[in-house]
């Protein structure tokens, strides 16, 4: 008869405690200059659809 090993639980985190994200590898665009560029991108979407509508 095998058992099974019990559910892994996450590890619990102090309430006083606050996570901070990661730094960002040497080299590695940060998380404001990625959300710059997501936006810059969904507006040029945006553009090429309403130009492609237009016929122009």
């Amino acid at each position: 008869m095998t058992t099974s090993e019990p559910p892994r639980r996450p590890p619990v985190i102090a309430d006083d405690h606050t996570l901070t994200p990661p730094e960002p590898l040497p080299g590695a665009p940060s998380r404001a200059l990625r959300m710059r560029s997501a936006d810059g991108w969904e507006r040029f979407m945006r553009r090429v659809e309403a130009q492609r509508d237009t016929g122009t």
